[in-house]
Order: C-alpha cells, then sequence, then structure tokens
C-alpha cells in the first residue's frame, strides 16, 4: 500500500513539473514574438508619427496612394497639397496619407 502512494505522489510531481514547464515556454514565446513582430512595428508607427509632425509649408511629398507634391497648407490633421504645374490642383488630405518627405534644399 506504501509502494502505491509513493508511486501517486512521484506522478503528482511530475505533472506539476511538466505544467511548469510548459508555462515557461509560452511565456518564452510571447517574449520572442514580442521583439520580432511587435517592438519593430512600433519603433515604424514612432518613426512615422515623427515624420508627419514635421511637415511644413513647401515640402515635397509623396503620398500613399504615390502622387508627388508640394505642401500648401498645414492643419492639425490635415495638409493641403498642391500636385503638378498646376497651380489649380490643390487637394486637402489627411497627414495620415504622407509616406515620404523632401524637405527643399537651403542654397
Amino acid at each position: 500500500m506504501n509502494l502505491l502512494l509513493t508511486e501517486a505522489e512521484a506522478a503528482a510531481a511530475g505533472t506539476g513539473m511538466a505544467s511548469s514547464l510548459s508555462l515557461v515556454m509560452i511565456v518564452v514565446w510571447f517574449a520572442i514574438l514580442y521583439f520580432i513582430m511587435i517592438r519593430p512595428q512600433k519603433k515604424e508607427q514612432k518613426k512615422k508619427a515623427a515624420l508627419v509632425n514635421a511637415v511644413a509649408v513647401g515640402d515635397s511629398i509623396l503620398t500613399t496612394s504615390g502622387f508627388y507634391g508640394i505642401v500648401i497648407d498645414v492643419t492639425d490633421d490635415d495638409v493641403i497639397v498642391e500636385f503638378g504645374n498646376n497651380k489649380n490642383c490643390r487637394i486637402p488630405m489627411k497627414k495620415a496619407a504622407i509616406e515620404q518627405v523632401e524637405k527643399p534644399d537651403a542654397e
């Protein structure tokens, strides 16, 4: 009888160790996913937010749809962009639609 209790206690201890090992593996996988996927994405979002906030009048921009233009006016969330050589083609758009910003040369 004593022998059966000892085996049962040993099996229970093994199960507890296996569950704690699986918990450690889950934590390790979440850490790996954080450093591979989430952290670089947050860095990229911060970089784009800084780029969009630095937009000023006279900057050349590239929109997410592939149009090049010159910034005419800047408000909190919007910009007015002039496209092409036609001075009448001015379109208001969200700052979030800006993909790249090129500052004019200070010559």
